[in-house]
């Protein structure tokens, strides 16, 4: 299986498409990932980028994980409107679009988790697509788990914990779907 991971630092901390690729493996799924990936960017980057549509199109993934920016998140019709751009392309290649939920800071908490869950559940609604719920999922783990730090010490990046929560979501819905 191939898959393109497209994000930021949320992204690419820790190589979490490694840790991905390691959870796919436990699961006797070879999987082989690639990233396109610059920090602090968003989907209005991405979508101005060629080497984003190129791979996309032309690159044969079976999935395509679409991770925004996440701390802010920007204007969110900038979001929704480039979102809808880079998964009809997904959908075009004959790939599956898969939306990263991303969590809020340590300092926002969980309460402010919903609105940027609904950013994406709201997409996921418009495009069927599918929704891996990283945020969501960070806040359950969190709350079983207090001793176990999923951030890294800048409150807004993952821990390697963090991240291989981040993979295992992911690979959950993957494997899945």
């Amino acid at each position: 299986m191939r898959i393109l991971f497209i994000g930021n630092s949320h992204t690419y901390y820790n190589d979490m498409p490694h840790m991905f690729a390691d959870i796919c493996r436990e699961h006797h799924v070879e999987a082989e990932v690639t990233m396109l990936a610059h920090g602090g960017k968003g989907w209005d980057f991405h979508v101005e980028e060629p080497e984003v549509r190129f791979n996309i199109l032309y690159g044969g993934y079976d999935v395509v994980v679409l991770q925004h920016v996440a701390h802010p998140m920007g204007d969110l019709s900038v979001m929704a409107a480039c979102g809808r751009k880079l998964i009809r392309w997904v959908q075009e290649a004959g790939a599956r679009p898969v939306l990263y939920m991303t969590w809020t800071t340590k300092t926002d908490g969980e309460a402010a988790q919903n609105a940027m869950s609904n950013a994406y559940r709201e997409l996921q609604k418009e495009t069927g697509c599918e929704l891996a719920p990283v945020g969501e999922k960070w806040w359950e783990y969190h709350r079983a788990h207090p001793e176990i730090e999923l951030y890294a010490a800048d409150g807004r990046h993952a821990s390697e914990a963090g991240s291989r929560l981040a993979a295992t979501v992911i690979a959950e819905v993957i494997l899945n779907g």
